[in-house]
């Protein structure tokens, strides 16, 4: 989850002082790869990421989607010894590299900072916990719904972003739990509907896409 709508994630940075080192990864460029070493913190200060894992059987599904400000790969602050997901660039994206000991040392000494992060952490926690909730007792219809204003970023209290033609139907699919065709007859539906439109990028209405998830018919406007 980003850390605070309007904090600027190089300030965090500055708040590390030395020891991080900013890359850039060019699109479809794999940032770490599941059954990798985990022995830092990745902060994304710009583009998107994609999480995903690979089952025993070599299955591949996308879990989740990194945005500006937003940190990942912490599990070795708790003990991870390999990397759990593969992240992939979905575009252009500049990431900065915080050493495991270097971020524990900062969350030990900077309480304004360690606040950050801790709230940084409940909400992801959060989020995990709507998502499964999601998965378990909504349909795919509304979970696409959900996940629409989400990656439009109207649950972060600001105006509706435009959703780049990055994200695709498949992940869409793969991160809501059903089949390409399927997103593509919702998507149809969805914009016949009013509820979105799309040419290059996906552009969310949002008081006509919650009417979905709160069971009610959508009406043309």
């Amino acid at each position: 989850m980003k850390l605070d709508a309007g904090l600027d994630p190089r300030d965090l940075l500055r708040k590390l002082g030395t020891g991080s080192s900013i890359a850039k990864f060019a699109k479809n460029q794999t940032v770490f790869a599941q059954g990798d070493d985990a022995d830092s913190v990745h902060l994304l200060l710009q583009g998107r990421i994609k999480v995903v894992v690979l089952s025993e059987e070599g299955k591949e599904a996308a879990t989740g989607i990194v945005a500006p400000g937003q940190f990942f790969g912490d599990g070795c602050l708790v003990g991870e010894q390999t990397r759990a997901t593969t992240t992939i660039a979905m575009q252009e994206c500049v990431v900065a590299t915080i050493p495991s000991a270097r971020l524990i040392e900062t969350l030990r000494v900077q309480p304004d900072f360690a606040e950050l992060f801790v709230r940084h952490l409940l909400l992801r926690n959060r989020r995990i916990e709507e998502d499964l909730l999601d998965q378990l007792f909504n349909c795919s219809e509304k979970r696409l719904a959900r996940l629409l204003l989400r990656l439009a970023e109207f649950d972060q209290g600001r105006e509706p972003q435009p959703i780049a033609p990055h994200i695709s139907q498949e992940t869409l699919a793969e991160m809501i739990g059903t089949t390409r065709s399927r997103v593509s007859y919702f998507m149809n539906k969805f914009r016949k509907l009013g509820l979105i439109s799309y040419d290059r990028t996906i552009e969310v209405h949002p008081a006509r896409l919650s009417a979905v998830l709160h069971g009610r018919e959508a009406a043309r406007s």
